[in-house]
C-alpha cells in the first residue's frame, strides 16, 4: 500500500508517441507501397524518439480472411502455411530495411486470437453483437459487404474492378448504426482526427449517405477466430484487422487488472498525485493508448475513421488521436502494372538500394509528393533527387570541412555574437538557421513528410548562398579579416550541423556518418541536446568523404 510521496524519488513521465502502420495482408510479398508507409511511419518514430518522447511504434500482419484461404488453395498449402510464409517476408524486409518497430503483431497469434475474443465478449454482453441473417455483394478485396446502392453505383465491380460477389449465410452484426451519431459528432468537433482535409470530407460526406450494421462473422469460413459465444462463426477482418492497435498494447486482458490496481490505490492514497497513479505497474495500454497516429493508405480510410470509432465507443476507450491517410503510387504515370513492366517490387527497390544507398530511397520516398498526395515514381526523379543531396547537402559539408580544414586547422572558433549584413543570401541564412528547430518541430508536428525534408534542404542551400556572398576563400587572403573569416565560418559549420541533426531520423546511416565528420559524439543525446548548443569553439572537426558520391549511369 502507497501511504506518501516523497517527490525527491519522482521522475514525471516522459511525453508518449504511439504510431502504427495498417498490419498487411500477406497473401503476397511486400511492395512499394507497404514500404513506403513502414518508412513514413519509421521517420516519425525515430524523430520521437531523438526528441525524448516515450515512443512505441507497432506494424503487424493482417492474416485472415477468404484471399488468404483462396491464395493458399491455389498453392496446394494451408491457410497458416501461407502465412506463415510471407509474414517471414515482411518481418525479414523490415530488418533489411533498418526499420525501428518495436513490436509486430500477427492477427493468427494466440495472443491477439485471446484478447479479440475478450474484446468480442464485452460487446456481447452490452449487447453491441446480435446474431442475424445477410444476403448481398460481397467485396473480396476489401474484405467488406456492399449494399445494393453502393453494388449499383460501382457496376458490381469490387474495390479491385473484379465482379462483386453473392452471399447469403447468417452472420453476427455489430450495431454500427447505434454508433454513427457519435462517430460523425466527434469527427465534426475534431478537425485534425482525420487527415488530410480532404479525406474528412469525404468520410462525413459518405457518413450523410447513412450507414448499416455491419456483418462481422461468416459462418462458410473456417480460417479465423471462432467467436467465444458461437464457434460455428468465425471473425472476418474488421473487428479482428482493427483490433491489433490495442491488442498489442495487451488489451483487454493486461489493462482490466491494472485499471483495478490502480483503482483500488487512489482510493487507499487520494491525495496520490494522478501522474504518479499512472506509473503503478502501468501495462503497454495503460502507456501508450490512445494512438497519436494510425498511420493508412488512403483505401482504407472509412474503416479506420468509422468502424473503428464506433468499436472504440462502444468499448468505453479514448479514440486515436489521428488517422492520417496518404495516397497511392504509379509509375511514370501510369498504374503499377507487372504485365505493363511498371511494377516497384523488391527487386526493383533492393537494385537502388544496392546502388544508392537505403537513406537514398528514404529520401526519394518522402520528397515525391506533399504527404497524403498521390505518388508516382519516376527513375529520373528518382535519380535528380539524389544529384539534389549531394549538390545541396553534401556539398555543404564538404565546403565547409575543407574550409575549416584549410583555414583554421580544422578547429571550431568561438561565437562571433549577433551576425550583421543586409545582403539577400545573408538575411535569408540568418533568417533560417534562426527559426531551425522551431521550423521542423511544426512540420513534424502537422505530420508534413515532404517538408521535414524541405526544410534542412533550404538550410544547406541557404548556408551555401551565404558561403558564395561572403567569399571564404578570398578573406582568408587578408590578415585584416581574420575576424569575419572565422565569424563565416563558424555561422556555416553550426549550419550545416544543424541540417544534419535535423536529418538523423530521415537518412539515419547518411547523417550520422557527416555528424562523425563534424567530430560529433550522438551518444544518448536527444534533440534537444543537440539543438540546444552549438559545436563548441575548440571542437575539433574531422576529414570530409563523400556522403553521396556520384553514381555513373548504367552502360
Amino acid at each position: 500500500m502507497i501511504q506518501s510521496f516523497n517527490s525527491s524519488h519522482y521522475t514525471p513521465p516522459m511525453p508518449k508517441f504511439y504510431i502504427t502502420t495498417p498490419i498487411y495482408y500477406p497473401n503476397a510479398e511486400p511492395h512499394l507501397g507497404h514500404v513506403y508507409t513502414t518508412i513514413c511511419a519509421d521517420v516519425l518514430a525515430r524523430y520521437h524518439r531523438l526528441a525524448g518522447d516515450d515512443t512505441f511504434f507497432l506494424t503487424g500482419t493482417d492474416e485472415h480472411g477468404i484471399k488468404m484461404v483462396k491464395t493458399a488453395a491455389e498453392r496446394n498449402i494451408t491457410p497458416q502455411q501461407l502465412a506463415d510464409q510471407n509474414v517471414a517476408v515482411f518481418e525479414s524486409l523490415w530488418k533489411e530495411l533498418n526499420i525501428t518497430n518495436d513490436d509486430f503483431i500477427r492477427t493468427s497469434s494466440p495472443r491477439h486470437k485471446q484478447s479479440v475474443q475478450k474484446i468480442v465478449e464485452k460487446l456481447v454482453a452490452s449487447g453491441d453483437i446480435y446474431l442475424g441473417s445477410y444476403q448481398g455483394w460481397y467485396d473480396e478485396g476489401q474484405e467488406e459487404f456492399v449494399t445494393e446502392t453502393e453494388a449499383k453505383d460501382r457496376q458490381y465491380l469490387a474495390f479491385n474492378r473484379k465482379p462483386l460477389v453473392r452471399y447469403s449465410e447468417p452472420t453476427y452484426f455489430f450495431k454500427l448504426k447505434k454508433y454513427i451519431p457519435q462517430v460523425q459528432a466527434y469527427i465534426e468537433s475534431h478537425p485534425d482526427f482525420i487527415q488530410p482535409l480532404a479525406r474528412r470530407n469525404e468520410v462525413l460526406s459518405k457518413l450523410k449517405q447513412g450507414v448499416e450494421d455491419l456483418s462481422i462473422s461468416r459462418a462458410t469460413l473456417k480460417w479465423g477466430i471462432e467467436l467465444p459465444h458461437d464457434p460455428g462463426h468465425v471473425l472476418y477482418v474488421w473487428i479482428d484487422a482493427l483490433s491489433n492497435y490495442i491488442t498489442a498494447l495487451g488489451y483487454p486482458a493486461l489493462s482490466d487488472e491494472a485499471t483495478k490496481r490502480r483503482s483500488d490505490e487512489g482510493k487507499e492514497s487520494p491525495s496520490l498525485p494522478s501522474s504518479l497513479r499512472r506509473s503503478v505497474a502501468p501495462s503497454l495500454f495503460d502507456q501508450f493508448w490512445p494512438a497519436d497516429v494510425h498511420l493508412i493508405g488512403k483505401e482504407i480510410m472509412w474503416f479506420h475513421t468509422v468502424y473503428w470509432p464506433a468499436m472504440l465507443f462502444a468499448l468505453g476507450i479514448d479514440q486515436p488521436k489521428q488517422v492520417y491517410a496518404h495516397g497511392w503510387w504509379t509509375a511514370d504515370g501510369r498504374k503499377m502494372s507487372k504485365t505493363e513492366g511498371n511494377f516497384i517490387d523488391l527487386a526493383k527497390l533492393r537494385g537502388v538500394i544496392a546502388t544508392h544507398s537505403l537513406d537514398a530511397l528514404r529520401y526519394y520516398l518522402l520528397r515525391a509528393a506533399p504527404f497524403g498526395n498521390d505518388l508516382d515514381w519516376s527513375d529520373s526523379e528518382f535519380n535528380s533527387a539524389y544529384t539534389e543531396l549531394g549538390n545541396v547537402i553534401g556539398n555543404c559539408l564538404n565546403r565547409v570541412l575543407n574550409m575549416a580544414n584549410k583555414y583554421l586547422d580544422g578547429i571550431v572558433p568561438p561565437d562571433p555574437g549577433p551576425a550583421t549584413g543586409d545582403d539577400l543570401a545573408h538575411s535569408l541564412f540568418i533568417e533560417k538557421y534562426t527559426n531551425f528547430p522551431q521550423s521542423l518541430a511544426a512540420r513534424y508536428n502537422a505530420i508534413a513528410l515532404q517538408d521535414i525534408i524541405l526544410v534542412p534542404l533550404e538550410l544547406a542551400r541557404a548556408t551555401n548562398g551565404y558561403i558564395d556572398s561572403r567569399a571564404p576563400f578570398k578573406l582568408a587572403k587578408d590578415p585584416a579579416k581574420a575576424g569575419e573569416l572565422q565569424a563565416v565560418m563558424w555561422r556555416s559549420i553550426q549550419s550545416i550541423y544543424r541540417v544534419l541533426v535535423a536529418l538523423l531520423p530521415i537518412l539515419p546511416e547518411k547523417a550520422a556518418a557527416g555528424l562523425t565528420q563534424l567530430g560529433v559524439d550522438l551518444t544518448a543525446k536527444s534533440l534537444p541536446d543537440l539543438f540546444s548548443q552549438p559545436l563548441p569553439a575548440g571542437h575539433k572537426l574531422g576529414a570530409n568523404q563523400p556522403l553521396f558520391p556520384k553514381i555513373e549511369p548504367a552502360a
